[in-house]
């Protein structure tokens, strides 16, 4: 029988979809699980459940402290963690919010928010403070692609600006539910045509929805593949995407932080601008960023 493990901490990365947590003992992690039992299938009354189904192998009481980012801590998630105003650091351990709970000894983390333009983020500032844990002195801006890509300005320590951009989520849109679904279907790509798509939309963006309906035009006239209309589909809105963001990411240090199959085309899009970017994972980045979180209140809990 595996020995039992007692924590001295647990972090958790809560987001809309799926539950993620570290046991951590030592400094080390001694164990890592991952559920389905995301915020968004979740009622009020669910969280806690589903918090003690995670970690029922593991030894926790109700003094074992745990902390939690993402959307955990958003207005339907367990308890609401107000956001926190930029500039600012990313991360403030002691803004954070304990849920009512006679089980666990939980905190969940602030997100942070923008005034002008209007803008928000939950969870990826933690990520954003384990980078800078592991890069101290680092000024430039970070991507972090996903289904709402973020640009978030960095200086000093502290986010200085952010924008948000519905990139991920308009791939999947278009790529699952429009016509364009027939000319892009299965998981095949083609470089080539991702590196034009993003000129092409880098030089034109206004021409944006023109070009996104030619995908569906070669492939009822030319045969098109699916792998090029898939590429093409990507390499357009993350080149239309690059354009608008140019004033963030032109001319200086860039770091993208996200798992590969995001991070990668980002990266690839950037380099043909000649803007090469350190892509970091996301994992790492939001334990990191916990950790230090931990750190900074681990005397209060």
């Amino acid at each position: 029988m595996a020995e039992r493990i007692t924590p001295d901490w647990i972090g958790l990365d809560w987001g809309t979809s799926n539950l993620r947590g570290w046991a951590l003992q030592g400094g080390q992690v001694r164990d890592t699980v991952q559920s389905c039992a995301g915020m968004g299938g979740l009622s009020r009354d669910g969280f806690e459940p589903a918090l003690a189904d995670m970690v029922a192998h593991w030894d926790v009481t109700p003094q074992t402290p745990i902390l939690a980012c993402g959307m955990v801590g958003s207005r339907q998630g367990w308890a609401e963690a107000p956001y926190r105003a930029v500039p600012c650091t990313p991360l403030e351990g002691t803004g954070a919010v304990a849920p009512t709970s006679d089980r666990f000894n939980l905190r969940i983390l602030p997100g942070l928010r923008q005034t002008t333009p209007s803008d928000v983020m939950r969870g990826e500032e933690t990520q954003i403070a384990g980078f800078l844990a592991l890069n101290t002195d680092w000024d430039g801006v970070i991507c972090l692609p996903g289904t709402h890509t973020k640009w978030v300005q960095i200086s000093a320590g502290e986010v200085i600006s952010f924008q948000t951009y519905m990139t991920g989520e308009m791939f999947a849109l278009l790529s699952s539910q429009s016509v364009l679904r027939h000319s892009v279907s299965g998981d095949g790509w083609d470089d080539a045509t991702f590196d034009f798509a993003v000129e092409e939309a880098l030089g034109k963006p206004e021409k944006l929805a023109a070009r996104l309906f030619a995908i569906r035009a070669d492939d009822l006239l030319d045969g098109t593949s699916p792998a090029v209309g898939r590429a093409r589909l990507s390499g357009l809105l993350i080149g239309a995407e690059l354009a608008a963001s140019k004033p963030y990411w032109l001319g200086t240090n860039i770091a993208i932080i996200g798992a590969d199959a995001a991070a990668k085309p980002y990266a690839r899009a950037l380099q043909t601008q000649g803007a090469p970017a350190t892509v970091t994972d996301a994992e790492r980045m939001t334990l990191a960023g916990l950790t230090a979180a931990y750190r900074q209140i681990q005397d209060t809990l």
